[in-house]
């Protein structure tokens, strides 16, 4: 564990080769955390591998899903500042930067800040939290032509009064303190998500209510980078 300020402490790790290339694993989500899978992007015998989960998720401290946490101190910008602390601990003077989803982003937003940190950049699933990519992703003109099923459960759980602006709907559910609120959102939320994620049909991992909760917990205004 490493504590980064504002009472949190980011769970990490190191696998691979102590000797190796060093890389960086910057997880999606928001919320998403680390899965040991993710360690297989990388040969063990060549690199150092970093995987950490960032704040308020996964087995770092508090958890979003835990009553009365606050999110005010998980931004874009704390995010960064966290890994580069990170980078700082395991006395790494440049690494490879490697994120996927939301990681895209974040490791686009951590290149930004530290340019002479990043030996390389290698971006997967890319989304970069701009309009197109919020319509692509919660608009019924993006992704929801290519799974309609799953729209359609997505897009029902919210009364149709609402759905105009679905991700505004979900948020004040997944923030709403009562679980019998937050906790049927945040799963109807990843249903949907998860499903959209591959092109061909692939089994979810194994996510809890408390994961699913912290997934769409962090997906709030406040995260993004200025500018998208």
């Amino acid at each position: 564990m490493l504590e980064v300020g504002d009472g949190n402490e980011i769970y990490w790790e190191v696998s691979g080769n102590p000797d190796g290339k060093p890389v960086v694993f910057l997880h999606g989500g928001p919320g998403g955390g680390v899965l040991p899978a993710q360690r297989r992007f990388f040969d063990p015998e060549a690199y150092k591998i970093v995987l950490f989960d960032q704040r308020n998720c996964g087995r770092s401290r508090p958890h979003a899903a835990d009553p009365g946490v606050s999110l005010k101190a998980n931004t874009t910008w704390h995010l960064v500042a966290d890994i580069e602390l990170l980078r700082q601990r395991l006395g790494i003077e440049r690494w490879q930067v490697f994120g996927g989803s939301w990681g895209s982003t974040l490791a686009l937003a951590y290149a930004r800040r530290h340019p002479e940190r990043v030996s390389e950049l290698v971006l997967r699933g890319v989304y970069l939290a701009t309009e197109a990519d919020n319509a692509w992703a919660f608009t019924g003109t993006g992704a929801a032509r290519l799974f309609p099923r799953e729209w359609a459960a997505f897009r029902g759980f919210v009364p149709e009064a609402e759905r105009d602006d679905l991700v505004a709907a979900y948020h004040r559910r997944l923030f709403d303190p009562d679980p019998e609120a937050h906790v049927p959102a945040a799963r109807a939320w990843a249903a949907w998500e998860l499903s959209a994620n591959t092109l061909l049909p692939a089994p979810p991992p194994p996510l809890d209510d408390r994961e699913l909760v912290s997934r769409g917990a962090l997906l709030q205004p406040g995260l993004f980078p200025e500018g998208g």
